[in-house]
């Protein structure tokens, strides 16, 4: 070290760098009194002596530095929930968006049928897929399609509520009206309403989980949603019906 208090740089240019010493971090802690509360990770590396003190004095320094090392686990368990989370909706996403390609590239209506009840299941990761629309007078009694339901007028009010668009549900058995004969083994489901034209009864689109905490009530439904306005789409453009 020079006289001047300096060092030889470390890149070989000849230059000379200042050495940093302990009264240069003394004076700026001193000058910078919220460095560390600004960054409290830096207090899990430091080695801090505990101040000599009379019996029943509490040590404020050490409940501070805990109350700091707390806050830190929080904010480090918060950033890996969040993580976690982001990861888990862009595979959501991805699932969607491969599942709405696959509706629109269907090129009949009978398979778009079919694309819905037979490939969305694996594409999604759901374990049943089922479509269901409700009678009028002049609908069959039973689809001629395996997999889409009819039901009785009013029937989906009934399930989801006259101005619900949606109903999440956990730890339940599957209704038949929904499901068939799969109805069993569904501990938890979705229903999204579907609304073809206003001019014919309501349909809706109908997911089944055997995990009886798939799906549940507090789950976002917009991805769904918009799952269900482009089948809506679909079916009206294969059967030339106004909205």
């Amino acid at each position: 070290m020079a006289k001047d208090g300096t060092i030889p740089a470390p890149d070989g240019s000849g230059r000379h760098v200042k050495l940093i010493t302990a009264d240069d971090v003394t004076a700026y802690l001193r000058t910078h009194p919220d460095f560390l509360a600004e960054r409290p990770e830096l207090v899990e590396t430091l080695n801090i002596p505990a101040p000599s003190q009379g019996p029943g004095v509490i040590d404020m320094q050490q409940v501070i530095l805990k109350r700091l090392r707390a806050e830190l686990d929080k904010l480090k368990n918060e950033r890996s929930e969040f993580i976690a989370n982001s990861k888990q909706n862009l595979a959501v996403q991805s699932r969607i968006q491969a599942a709405v390609i696959s509706i629109i590239q269907a090129p009949t209506f009978e398979k778009l049928i079919e694309v819905v009840t037979h490939e969305l299941p694996e594409l999604l990761q759901v374990d049943f897929i089922t479509m269901a629309i409700e009678a009028n007078a002049d609908s069959p009694q039973r689809a001629p399609v395996k997999g889409v339901y009819v039901l009785a007028p009013g029937a989906i009010d009934a399930a989801l509520g006259a101005d619900s668009q949606a109903r999440l549900r956990r730890e339940i058995v599957g209704e038949d009206a929904f499901f068939g004969e799969t109805a069993r083994q569904v501990k938890s489901d979705v229903l999204m309403r579907l609304r073809i034209t206003s001019g014919s009864p309501d349909g809706v689109l109908c997911f089944g989980a055997r995990d009886p905490e798939a799906f549940g009530p507090e789950q976002s439904t917009e991805l769904l949603f918009f799952l269900a306005k482009v089948l809506e789409n679909s079916i009206r453009t294969w059967l030339d019906l106004p909205e």
